[in-house]
């Protein structure tokens, strides 16, 4: 099979990159002994009685707990469990999900698989989306964290059409909050930050109660929260260490919330660029990608790696 990309990177380097998968993954056993070993990687659980230790039967491609005897398949606990599209489609989809920064559309990856129907790759980028959410939803963030919110204008159609800067009255909240480290050139004495986390999630309301359940789940308690002197966030203080608040003004957002801005302001440029319209309902994912994406910049050519343990790790 022939795959064609068309990609913001050179492209002789995403044909190589391509042929280095073709060589490494020719056939569909190849891709189900790289799950396989994802799976052994990431632990498999049993479902029976949540031991995790387990024998291989080879013949039959499933593990047998050593505690109840209890059979697990191969996709069973994953992202890929019900699935019906080969374990080489997944591989190929996450390949063409991991080359860009960015992310590639449910119609071009169709086209680059060559598949059939666009309703099953659709699904499939969805389900690749909520393993990248899942992954980082494990980790939460600590020290100096940045946080405020982003706004994306709702339709009529209940899709969100994405604008950059805030709605009218139709908006959906998202907040972004982001791990930010102080930096001082010692020489110069400037201070300046550089960023290593972020998270955006998608707010059923603009409530302080909200604000307060997201804050609880996500940071830890020795936090240090940088934020605007929002009626929402009155109660941060009782969740971190420390809580500043400032007047939201345009200084304030180029330095104690500089990092959640240009995240804001980056997300909207490649949905928009991209999907033009989203279902608000759908939206979460495609900010999940975004954010899984962004957080691993410096991981190159180990995305593919990473986001292949992503989906094999198992969920219940």
């Amino acid at each position: 099979m022939v795959l064609i990309c068309s990609f913001e990177l050179h492209q002789h380097q995403i044909i190589m990159r391509i042929l280095d998968f073709t060589s490494v993954f020719p056939s569909e056993e190849s891709c189900r002994l790289d799950f396989k070993t994802r799976r052994e990687h990431e632990g498999v659980t049993c479902k029976q009685c949540l031991s995790t230790e387990h024998y291989w039967l080879s013949a039959k491609w499933q593990w047998q707990c050593k505690q109840c005897d209890f059979r697990t398949t191969l996709r069973s606990g994953t992202i890929m469990e019900y699935s019906k599209v080969s374990i080489s489609t997944w591989h190929k989809a996450m390949l063409f999900m991991s080359f860009s920064k960015k992310t590639i559309s449910a119609a071009e990856l169709q086209r680059q698989l060559n598949h059939p129907k666009y309703d099953t790759v659709w699904r499939l980028m969805h389900k690749i989306r909520t393993a990248m959410g899942n992954r980082d939803n494990l980790y939460g963030l600590k020290g100096e964290v940045e946080f405020d919110e982003g706004y994306f204008e709702r339709a009529m159609s209940q899709r969100v059409k994405l604008k950059r800067g805030k709605g009218s009255q139709r908006q959906m909240n998202v907040a972004v909050l982001a791990e930010s480290t102080p930096l001082e050139d010692i020489d110069a004495g400037k201070k300046s930050s550089s960023c290593r986390c972020f998270k955006m999630k998608v707010m059923k309301t603009h409530k302080k109660e909200s604000v307060d359940e997201l804050l609880q789940n996500t940071l830890d308690g020795k936090s240090i929260v940088f934020s605007d002197k929002s009626t929402s966030y009155v109660n941060i203080s009782d969740y971190v260490e420390t809580h500043v608040s400032e007047k939201s003004t345009t200084e304030t957002t180029k330095t104690s919330l500089k990092w959640v801005h240009i995240a804001i302001s980056n997300a909207k440029r490649t949905l928009l660029g991209i999907f033009h319209k989203i279902k608000g309902k759908y939206l979460q994912l495609y900010l999940d990608e975004f954010c899984y994406k962004l957080n691993r910049r410096y991981f190159g050519d180990q995305l593919f790696e990473r986001l292949t343990l992503a989906v094999a790790k198992s969920y219940w």
